[in-house]
C-alpha cells in the first residue's frame, strides 16, 4: 500500500510560479510511475504530467514548456515545478500512481489547491 501527500499549493498571479511536492510513504517508491493530476471546478480530473522509475516524462499539452516533473527516489518525492501559470491552471492538484494499464487510481488524497488569479 502507498500513500501520497501533496503540498506546495497556494495563490499566485498569472505568470507566476509554484513548486508542488508529493511525498510517498508505505511503498517501494522507485518501482512506481507517478503522476500529477488536477481537477478544475466543474471539470473532470485530468493527467498533467508523469514520470517513470527511469525518469522518463510525459506532459499534457497544456503543461508542455511550462511545467517540469521530477523525482527523488532517495527522498521518495515527486515535484512539479510550474512556471508561467495561467488562470486555467487553477485546480486541486493530486499526485498518485499512474497505472501502466491505462486506468486511473481508485483512491485519492486531499490534494493541494492552486489558485491563479489577478
Amino acid at each position: 500500500q502507498v500513500q501520497f501527500v501533496e503540498s506546495g499549493g497556494g495563490s499566485v498571479q498569472p505568470g507566476g510560479s509554484l513548486r508542488l511536492s508529493c511525498t510517498a510513504s508505505g511503498s517501494i517508491f522507485s518501482n512506481y510511475r507517478v503522476a500529477w493530476y488536477r481537477q478544475a471546478p466543474g471539470k473532470q480530473r485530468e493527467l498533467v504530467a508523469s514520470i517513470t522509475p527511469g525518469a522518463s516524462t510525459f506532459y499534457a499539452d497544456s503543461a508542455k514548456g511550462r511545467f517540469t516533473i521530477s523525482r527523488d527516489n532517495a527522498k521518495k518525492t515527486v515535484s512539479l515545478q510550474m512556471n508561467s501559470l495561467k488562470a486555467e491552471d487553477t485546480a486541486v492538484y493530486y499526485c498518485n500512481r499512474r497505472p501502466y494499464d491505462g486506468g486511473t487510481p481508485e483512491s485519492w488524497g486531499q490534494g493541494t489547491q492552486v489558485n491563479v488569479s489577478s
